[in-house]
Formats: C-alpha cells, sequence, structure tokens
C-alpha cells in the first residue's frame, strides 16, 4: 500500500482525516484499496478510535465503503458514477454563473481572470500539476462567488469527487495551454453578462471533460488495476 507519514498527536481524529482524505484524493490509496485499521494504526502512529471516527466520516463522504464484516475499501467508480459527477457538477456552476451575473459585481470577473492568467502562465511553463490546481482554484471561485451557502458545501462534495478522478485518469493534451484558453470565454460572457452564452459554455466545458473521463474508464481501471 502507499506509505502514509505519522503525525503528531494534536486533534488527532483531524490530523488522521486529513491524511487519509488526501491520500484518497491524490490517487495514493485507489478504488478498491482494502483499509486494515491495525496497520493504518501502526503506520500513522494513533490508536484506532481516531482512525475509525475518521472512517466514518470518509464513509460519509462516499470515499470509502465499508460492509458489516467484510471491512472497509476505497470506493470503486464506475463509469456511471462518473457521468452522475459531471453532470451534477455542470448544475451547479451554470447555477453559480447564473448567480454571478444577477450581481454584476466587477471583482468576481478580476478574480476570474487572475486565475486565468496564473494557468496560461503555468501552461507555458509546462508545469501540468500546478496548472490542475490553479484549474480547479478557477472552479471553487466560480461558486464562492455565488455567495450560495447551500450551494458551496453541496460543492465541497462534489469538488473533493472530481479531484480525485483527476488525479486517477489524468488526460494529457498536446498543448496544455489550450487548457486555460478553454476557461476565456466563460469570463467574457460573464463579463458581458450574456447569461445564455455562459451557461452555455461553462455546460459544454464540464460535460467534454466529463465525457473525456469516463469514455473509457472502466477499461482502463481494470487494466491498471485501480
Amino acid at each position: 500500500m502507499a506509505l502514509l507519514s505519522p503525525i503528531a498527536n494534536k486533534s488527532l481524529r483531524a490530523h488522521v482525516l486529513d491524511v487519509l482524505r488526501d491520500a484518497i484524493l491524490n490517487g495514493e490509496l485507489k478504488p478498491g484499496h482494502i483499509l486494515i485499521e491495525s496497520d493504518l494504526a501502526t503506520q500513522l502512529g494513533v490508536s484506532r478510535a481516531p482512525l475509525r471516527e475518521a472512517i466514518q466520516i470518509l464513509n460519509t463522504e462516499g470515499l470509502l465503503e465499508t460492509i458489516p464484516y467484510k471491512g472497509t475499501t476505497v470506493k470503486h467508480l464506475e463509469k456511471k458514477d462518473i457521468e452522475e459527477l459531471y453532470s451534477l457538477r455542470s448544475v451547479l456552476e451554470s447555477f453559480a454563473i447564473q448567480l454571478i451575473i444577477e450581481q454584476n459585481n466587477p471583482e468576481h470577473v478580476q478574480h476570474l481572470r487572475q486565475h486565468f492568467a496564473a494557468m496560461l502562465e503555468a501552461a507555458k511553463a509546462n508545469d501540468l500539476k500546478l496548472l490542475n490546481q490553479i484549474d480547479r482554484d478557477f472552479h471553487d471561485t466560480l461558486i464562492e462567488s455565488s455567495n450560495h451557502s447551500l450551494l458551496m458545501s453541496i460543492w465541497v462534495v462534489v469538488a473533493m469527487r472530481v479531484r480525485q478522478v483527476m488525479a486517477l485518469r489524468n488526460k494529457r493534451f498536446t498543448d496544455i495551454t489550450e487548457i486555460a484558453y478553454n476557461h476565456l470565454a466563460i469570463i467574457e460572457a460573464i463579463e458581458a453578462c450574456d447569461q445564455g452564452k455562459a451557461v452555455s459554455l461553462i455546460t459544454d466545458h464540464v460535460a467534454s471533460v466529463g465525457d473525456l473521463i469516463a469514455e473509457d474508464w472502466d477499461n482502463n481501471q481494470h487494466k491498471s488495476g485501480d
């Protein structure tokens, strides 16, 4: 299994939760991986109590799956899971854009343009890891700019799943500046307060990424043993 670093005895449940969640979201603990409590407790240098509490939370987040008398595994992702994830993501981001345009706050556009500039800089430096991080920040900013508390709380779960999927299945572009430029038209439509165009663009953007990932997900997962 992936090596997990021991953690200090401070807010144990929170630390254990962070370590396990990051390992899952970064693809270190892959779908189907069996979690053995005794091994994890030893590796992390903690007792089983905070570990079990963390596992319960990760179960509620949908990242783990515990079956009585059988144990806990990292939840396996099917093609249907990817399709559902990205269809919901499309609805949430479209709603966020509608709310942003209704507010018509120039600062929102400014923040999005800053993310675009940072993405473009990372792409030109051929830093795909940084580019992906800024890409996630761009979409987080879209949701946060909606100023809709419930939407933001729902997005936390969706964004986690998206991060996990992207870590497990990273499609390469021949020119990664395309990833950055794919966001520019969305920003320009928001700035122009063209709600129809902006929603259409974000829907197409999310759908194209989702289709790309789901297209051969099952085959690649089985071949790689993920």
